[in-house]
């Protein structure tokens, strides 16, 4: 008996309206597979994928989420198996005549009494992590700072307990650019903004050549980051807002050592201010996160992202920041979010956004369309339209709060549409400079992603993934989708997780095995 109901098909339908159903057995279903309403599968459909429920005649659109997600290009009798090779892609919707901010806001209720074990910095913001963040202005110095950073972990971290880390802000900008043409402010100042993150404590120190193009100055003018007392910091006394740089290309620098020991020296600074500090309690409207997805698949848009968004909506209620992000993850559902802006004025600013970014593809001569990789594909995701319906629910339901452009500081709560390119390793880095304090990151085929600067929570959209990848996933959001847990349920599990971690009662699987990513600048610059 329990065999017949483990092996028993499963297919998951989003809304009554859809004509298309989603595998949702382990392995697949194989051809002549019977569904209790009768409906017999043609041919054998992997996990994940989409099936004909009713015939389907060329031209007909196919309907997931309620939304047309493709037109037949064959005939697909019910029980067909319906993927990319034999549809077609709807065109992208016009940013005209678009809803603006119509959708009358759900009353939800203050969400009080819940708090974390934060580091308070000078200027309000609230780390989730003590680490000390050396800047670089110049992918020149990479290595050195490399080798920096490995003996100032071994020779020195032991010393000051109460600092997590030692990172690199290390990248491949500051040299080689049109430093000045007009594009070239946004890695700029997303550079800047990554070495004001909250988990930073409000010191720097920076490391240049001398003769690059990003000068210290200008990525970090004075007065930027000013040492100065606040919690964790007693006794600190305020400066003239110098920032505390190392330039290898000066005189005193005489070899590869003398520039290891004066970047150590430095270090050593900056890790007694960071020492002194210690975590408080600090109310849930001190998190800022940033959420978002890689690896995705067509589970990804039913269990992981409406978990998530479900989570989204206990932040904005505890008066949280939280931003999602991708363009060509939310073009195909720009009316969805022109209609759920909290004024006019942000349905003016997505449009805005998504208008620039159209115009950005078109110079290389793609499009939206060049989003989905092979295995967005292979884990059932036959285009961008549907692969965009299952983006945008991480958002949850409340207003879109604010809009912020590529590399921009966040300066508000709520729900915020921060634009980034969907690259996981170029949206990550934006939302870090967009001042993110904690990550949530869903996939569905699996992926190793984390980043140094902040703790990275994976949700594992199937059961197989998080049993397969046990010590890389967080939280098992496939559970829904086998009726073990309700989308609420992994709601609830995924706010009190973040609590855990952004106080350091729990690391999450990448902070344990140290895994992350390299920083990657969004440049849409000319490179000389």
């Amino acid at each position: 008996m329990q065999e017949a109901v483990k092996t028993a098909p499963i297919s998951i339908k989003v809304h009554p309206a859809d004509n298309v159903a989603i595998v949702a057995n382990d392995g697949g279903l194989p051809a002549g597979t019977v569904f209790p309403d009768g409906l017999t599968l043609r041919e054998g459909i992997p996990q994940g994928h989409k099936i004909a429920l009713v015939d389907l005649n060329v031209g007909d659109p196919v309907v997931r989420y309620n939304v047309v997600v493709g037109f037949a290009a064959v005939a697909l009798p019910a029980g067909s198996w319906v993927n990319e090779r034999v549809t077609t892609m709807p065109e992208a919707l016009a940013l005209h005549d678009l809803p603006m901010a119509t959708r009358a806001a759900t009353e939800m209720a203050p969400l009080e009494g819940y708090t974390f074990q934060g580091f308070r910095n000078a200027d309000g913001s609230v780390g989730t992590r003590n680490i000390l963040a050396i800047t670089t202005t110049v992918q020149c110095v990479q290595g050195v700072v490399e080798h920096a950073v490995r003996r100032i972990k071994a020779e020195m971290l032991p010393r000051y307990p109460n600092v997590d880390d030692v990172i690199g802000i290390e990248h491949t900008y500051g040299c080689g650019v049109a430093i000045d043409a007009p594009d070239a402010a946004i890695p700029i100042r997303t550079l800047r903004n990554i070495s004001l993150n909250p988990n930073f404590g409000g010191t720097a120190m920076m490391v240049s050549l001398g003769c690059e193009k990003l000068q210290p100055e200008r990525l970090l003018p004075r007065g930027t980051i000013p040492i100065r007392a606040g919690a964790g910091m007693t006794g600190e006394t305020a400066d003239d807002g110098r920032i505390d740089t190392v330039v290898l290309q000066d005189d005193e620098n005489v070899g590869f050592e003398s520039m290891i020991d004066a970047i150590m020296q430095t270090a050593e600074r900056h890790l007694a201010i960071l020492d002194r500090r210690r975590r408080e309690t600090c109310p849930v409207s001190d998190l800022v996160v940033g959420v978002q997805c890689g690896g995705s698949d067509a589970f990804s848009g039913v269990t992981a992202n409406p978990a998530v968004g479900f989570a989204a909506d206990l932040l904005v209620r505890a008066g949280a920041a939280i931003m999602f992000s991708e363009n060509t993850e939310v073009r195909d559902g720009i009316d969805q979010l022109t209609s759920r802006a909290a004024t006019p004025e942000i349905a003016e600013a997505l449009i805005r956004e998504m208008d620039w970014y159209d115009r950005y593809l078109a110079r290389g001569m793609a499009d939206r369309s060049a989003n989905t990789s092979p295995g967005n594909k292979k884990g059932g995701l036959s285009n961008i339209v549907e692969k965009a319906m299952g983006s945008i629910v991480k958002s949850g339901s409340s207003p879109i709060a604010g809009v912020l452009s590529p590399g921009d500081k966040l300066d508000r709560k709520g729900l915020i549409f921060a634009a980034t390119p969907a690259s996981d390793f170029i949206c990550g880095t934006l939302q870090l400079a967009a001042g993110m304090n904690l990550h949530i990151f869903t996939t569905g085929r699996g992926t190793p992603y984390g980043l140094a600067q902040v703790p990275v929570i994976k949700v594992a959209t199937r059961s197989d993934l998080a049993r397969r990848w046990h010590d890389l996933m967080d939280v098992n959001a496939g559970r829904i989708a086998t009726g073990d847990a309700t989308i609420e349920d992994v709601g609830w599990e995924l706010f009190n997780l973040m609590l855990d971690v952004a106080s350091g009662r729990k690391q999450t699987c990448a902070e344990k095995l140290k895994l992350h990513n390299a920083l990657a600048l969004f440049n849409p610059g000319p490179v000389t």
